[in-house]
């Protein structure tokens, strides 16, 4: 039986002015799509494809949860979140925080 890991992860755009809340088993794969333009829908047309934030879990369950509650935190408590995480909103996809496909 393969074990996972599971991530929540947040995007955003080149200005900073979209979020995007997701979850995955494969983080630097479901990356690659979003920069690829690979994923049809909400990313794909406001060209949003830089990882800011992510956390991991070991449950799918776990992480399907907090998706949801980070779905429902206000724009300012995602915003602390993620400062809290990545002051400078660097793109950790890029700066190789996670391994690539």
């Amino acid at each position: 039986m393969k074990l996972y890991l599971y991530y929540v992860y947040i995007l955003t755009n080149e200005y900073h002015s979209v979020l995007y809340i997701g979850v995955t088993n494969d983080l630097a794969r479901r990356c690659f799509e979003h920069k690829e333009k690979k994923i049809k829908g909400f990313t794909k047309k406001y060209n949003v494809s830089k990882l800011i934030y992510f956390e991991i879990f070991d449950l799918i369950d776990q992480a399907i949860f907090r998706e949801k509650q980070l779905k429902g935190y206000s724009r300012l408590k995602k915003i602390a979140l993620i400062d809290s995480f990545n002051k400078d909103w660097s793109d950790l996809y890029k700066e190789g925080k996670i391994n690539h496909p």
